[in-house]
């Protein structure tokens, strides 16, 4: 029920501080909400934000026109020899006098401190979630313990098959087959001394020269201890109930032990459940997987950053009619093995991804009346949220250390990342943090960062906290930095190609090179099939086996499975093993994945288009209509894929691309648009808040978005999709919005 209608505020309405003018909701934040938080001066506040968009915006501007001078000087030149040989050598020379590939320095070490173990020493799964959402960001930080049960039971990893099915109910059957499959991860993890896990018919704690002791009764009647009697640790009981601590290369497993359990009372040993220490870290994302567009949006994510870490974050919901609470969960306690306290986190250790230094944001207007750039107040509200947490005022901590982890994405070499460095010790001077309190997170996703990575770690190595690769933003600019290089391969075929091993190869080398291992995260990207866990379970090995301390997961669920792949493979040895090898050659990594145009014949040509285009439909229209930056999106065969700006920006780009080289037809493209859009409206039938594209094309905003991604694809800075959506969204928000509701 609705009262009133309210007008949309216009800047009329805006406060005026300084030489600023702040849109009334973000102000009403910060003064209200924000800075009673963290007990700072408003007028100290507006002051600082001020010198520090007076100081750096004029930078910012420069190292984006630089961008675009590099990407000119690049088309030209692959314009100029279309119909030579292209050799390597010629165009690494060319990258060098152009300024984009530069020489290398002296060897060196980051030298980072006050890091969180979780970062610093301990490998496991990365969750990434939007902000934007409380209910899903309290999932992901509570996401830090896992039940092995559940995981195993509600996925694919147990086939349902010979009776195994998931029903509506319990099924005695498939529990038995987790039981099983968690005692072969038990005999692999914790091993006994000639005995297996699924042997045992009880375990018990007996004190044996003043230290705890586990002990394992076998079916037999004998006993059995573990191989490594050093993986115990400590252990809990009340009343009936008891919980026995391990750890296995730096992550702690629990035996839950409960005889009067469901699962407890018929399974044996009365094991009820296995917990894995699984989301070691995540990431609360304020970028790629959020559709924050104007002032309202950032508030609603900043709001949740500091609810986060002031501890407070709740999230009410309903499901299967029942009205459902979430809140952070608390840490958890077990009696050492020599009697002392145990406690251990109850939550991941959260980092913050920021924006990159593209976009600007409407929430502040500069002393020439533009817009601010949104990295640059993401920056300062971020680091302002978490002061909460640094100071210790809050019971359920982030940081033990001290820290600030930032993850600052899309930047492009050096330059930019030595601007974060500038801009993130404005921040500490203006809240009175020392020196490189706030760390950084350099997210190895562009060309330039990526041949430049050594020399980007140099500029941040007191800081440094986190590398990653990111095959799909990395592909949409290798797309679109050799866009006039010629026509490429289809995306499958991209995946295959000898760049995408020697990137994801480097990344490693360059990170042990400069002694990441034992002070920073080396990371690898996400598993994009949430239901496809098996699968994952099957493949992901290969991001540990790799080299990576942390790789990302779409849930918590994959982050309990994940986390058995870090039991198998200790991360650390294998850096060991990795240090020696040849590193990856730059010639690799700088060899786009073109196409000969022979190959692409007209039905390989036109289920690429089907495919793309119906990724970028199903995608777009729930990110233009209902704002949705991040969601299980089904693809073309119907299995669902985890999308975000990344996926659209490679389909998007690879049409642009096929278009400027004559491979398809604008017209072909259009017809595909328009049946495609008949595809995803199907798909999406059963959803009351869809909007159907089908109806009338030109009426359809996330249509015309759609369509524009690709159209004017070549022409989108860097083949971002941000400026494009965002323009879109905020005319969706407008046409909606002429006049909201306001709910009595």
């Amino acid at each position: 029920m609705y009262a009133r209608l309210r007008k949309r505020s216009t800047i009329d309405d805006w406060k005026t501080v300084g030489n600023l003018h702040v849109e009334p909701a973000f102000c009403e934040f910060v003064e209200e909400e924000l800075l009673p938080a963290i007990y700072f001066d408003t007028d100290d506040f507006w002051a600082g934000l001020e010198n520090i968009i007076d100081n750096l915006t004029p930078l910012n501007r420069k190292l984006l026109g630089k961008r675009d001078e590099l990407q000119l000087q690049i088309d030209q030149w692959h314009n100029e020899r279309q119909s030579e040989e292209k050799g390597r050598e010629d165009y690494i020379a060319f990258l060098k006098e152009i300024g984009y590939l530069q020489e290398e320095g002296a060897p060196f070490e980051i030298s980072t401190k006050d890091v969180d173990p979780e970062i610093a020493s301990v490998a496991g799964p990365q969750l990434v979630v939007p902000l934007s959402n409380a209910r899903f960001a309290l999932n992901a930080a509570n996401a830090r313990w896992g039940s092995l049960y559940d995981a195993l039971y509600g996925s694919d990893v147990i086939a349902e098959s010979d009776g195994l099915q998931r029903g509506n109910s319990y099924n005695p059957k498939r529990g038995d087959a987790v039981i099983g499959y968690a005692a072969q991860f038990l005999d692999r993890a914790l091993p006994l001394t000639n005995a297996s896990h699924s042997d045992v018919t009880k375990y018990r704690v007996e004190t044996v020269w003043r230290k705890a002791e586990c002990i394992a009764t076998l079916n037999d009647g004998s006993e059995a201890r573990l191989r490594n009697s050093w993986q115990f640790i400590a252990y809990s009981e009340r009343e009936a109930k008891r919980s026995l601590l391990f750890r296995n290369n730096g992550l702690h497993i629990e035996i839950q032990i409960d005889p009067k359990h469901p699962v407890g009372r018929v399974a044996a040993a009365n094991v009820s459940d296995i917990i894995l220490e699984a989301a070691v870290t995540t990431i609360q994302d304020c970028e790629d997987s959020v559709a924050a567009v104007d002032a309202s949006d950032k508030v609603n994510v900043y709001r949740n950053w500091l609810e986060l870490m002031q501890g407070t974050l709740q999230a009410y919901f309903s499901k299967d009619g029942k009205l459902q609470h979430r809140g952070l969960n608390p840490d958890r306690k077990f009696t050492g093995r020599d009697g002392s306290v145990v406690t251990l986190p109850g939550r991941s250790l959260m980092l913050v991804r920021n924006v990159g230094h593209l976009m600007t944001t409407n929430a502040v207007i500069d002393r020439n009346g533009d817009e601010i750039f949104e990295g640059i107040l993401d920056a300062v509200i971020t680091t302002a949220c978490a002061l909460c947490d640094i100071r210790s005022e809050n019971s359920l901590s982030n940081s033990r250390e001290g820290s600030i982890y930032i993850v600052k994405p899309k930047m492009h070499g050096p330059q930019e990342v030595q601007f974060t460095v500038a801009l993130l010790a404005r921040v500490e001077d203006m809240f009175g943090l020392e020196p490189n309190t706030i760390k950084v997170g350099v997210m190895d996703e562009e060309r330039r960062t990526t041949i430049n990575l050594k020399e980007c770690i140099r500029v941040v190595r007191k800081r440094l906290a986190f590398i990653n690769t990111g095959f799909l933003d990395r592909t949409g600019d290798e797309i679109h930095t050799s866009m006039h290089a010629g026509p490429m391969l289809p995306k499958e075929k991209i995946k295959q190609q000898p760049w995408l091993d020697a990137y994801e190869d480097w990344n490693v080398d360059t990170g042990i090179c400069c002694g990441l291992p034992g002070r920073a995260q080396i990371g690898k990207g996400m598993w994009p099939m949430p239901d496809e866990l098996k699968e994952m379970v099957h493949s992901k090995a290969a991001h540990p086996a790799a080299g990576a301390n942390c790789a990302w997961v779409p849930s918590p669920t994959a982050a309990t499975l994940h986390a058995m792949h870090y039991h198998d493979i200790d991360v650390s040895k294998r850096q060991n093993e990795i240090a020696d090898r040849s590193p990856a050659k730059l010639a690799d990594i700088l060899t786009p994945p073109l196409a000969d145009p022979a190959d692409l014949t007209p039905e390989i040509i036109q289920a690429e288009l089907d495919n793309n285009v119906q990724g970028i439909l199903g995608y777009v229209v729930r990110w233009i209509d209902q704002g949705i930056g991040c969601s299980k999106v089904p693809d073309i065969n119907d299995v669902g894929l985890m999308e975000d700006r990344a996926t659209l920006r490679i389909s998007s780009q690879h049409i642009a691309n096929w278009l400027l080289h004559g491979v398809c037809t604008e017209d072909q493209v259009r017809e595909t648009f328009c049946r495609m859009a008949s595809v995803v409206d199907g798909q999406n039938a059963d959803d009351p808040s869809y909007t159907r594209m089908g109806r009338n094309f030109d009426e359809s905003i996330a249509f015309r978005a759609a369509c524009d991604l690709v159209f004017k694809g070549c022409n989108q800075p860097s083949g971002y999709t941000e400026p494009l959506l965002h323009a879109y969204r905020v005319q969706q928000k407008n046409t909606l919005n002429k006049l909201t509701l306001s709910p009595v």
